[in-house]
């Protein structure tokens, strides 16, 4: 019998992604203090998520503004490798956990929103971009491919997850659950109760623990700020991180309208149990009837030059 301790903080962007870390940093003593083995990060956390964003643009045109919007953006956005996972790299160790946390991810011209996932021992292992940036998300986040589905290998068991929305693709929740997933991460700034049940619906499907971590942005001192449409004086993403178990049962959270660390003790062997009567990836899969091709290749372009 094997226990470790799941974790989601739930925090939103400062208006720089040197705040941002700082406040993330400044939760280490409690995180310590829990014994967390697996610590969840909301999604673009750092580099934030610039909801009620419309970066200037209309059908048919742009306006400078967005532009400039948009320049601001991507200089918050993080390389990866890079500093921001260097010191991310230092924390892990430090707690002694694995971090699986959303990001801004600068791919070159293009941003992508991105999980990072960080070993304790090994450091940066890994990446998921969004596959399906949702709606007007697209206008400032590229698609990611299959070359960054990964599955990490951890104490707690294998790691994989989806962003957000992207969650909702049936054929990426069947691809990581023939990866034999055991802990699933979901990032999102979804605070909607919705949300909540498609998680313990997702949970109970896979037969794995699962954690979504949500950001909390309080609403604007400025009500005139509000964006067009967004009750005045309403938090703009009010939380509701759940921590989940195989069987679907919701066992921390939801913590809603606050800042804060949520953490659940779970046994490693519940996916086993769970999978007793319902195995995604196995008996219950019926590989025989149904077959999944998934195109693991990158996409990124890659410039040549022949002088040949």
């Amino acid at each position: 019998m094997v226990k470790r301790v799941l974790a989601a903080l739930q925090v939103g962007s400062e208006k720089t992604t040197k705040e941002t870390l700082d406040k993330i940093l400044s939760y280490e003593q409690e995180l310590k203090q829990a014994n967390v083995d697996l610590l969840v990060i909301p999604e673009a956390t750092l580099g934030g998520y610039p909801k009620g964003s419309t970066f200037g643009s209309h059908l048919g045109y742009r306006l400078p503004s967005g532009r400039e919007e948009f320049l601001n953006y991507f200089k918050q956005s993080i390389t990866i490798p890079g500093p921001e996972t260097q010191i991310l790299e230092t924390f892990s160790t430090q707690i002694n956990a694995t971090i699986a946390i959303g990001v801004i991810e600068n791919g070159g011209s293009t941003l992508y929103c991105t999980i990072v996932y960080i070993d304790p021992k090994l450091g940066y292992v890994g990446k998921h971009r969004k596959l399906m940036p949702t709606a007007s998300e697209r206008l400032v986040w590229g698609q990611g491919d299959g070359s960054t589905i990964p599955v990490i290998e951890s104490k707690i068991g294998r790691i994989g997850g989806a962003i957000c929305w992207e969650n909702y693709m049936p054929l990426l929740r069947q691809c990581y659950y023939s990866k034999g997933i055991d802990v699933w991460v979901a990032p999102t700034v979804d605070m909607r109760e919705i949300w909540r049940c498609s998680m313990r619906t997702f949970a109970y499907e896979g037969r794995n623990f699962l954690v979504s971590a949500v950001q909390f942005q309080p609403a604007l001192a400025n009500e005139e700020d509000t964006p067009a449409g967004w009750p005045k004086g309403e938090n703009l993403i009010n939380g509701g991180s759940v921590i989940i178990n195989p069987m679907g049962d919701v066992i921390a959270g939801p913590l809603i309208g606050k800042e804060g660390l949520l953490t659940a003790e779970i046994e490693t062997d519940d996916t086993i149990r769970a999978r007793f009567d319902l195995d995604p990836a196995g008996h219950y899969f019926r590989g025989d009837v149904f077959k999944l091709i998934v195109d693991e290749t990158s996409s990124d372009v890659e410039f040549v030059n022949d002088k040949s």
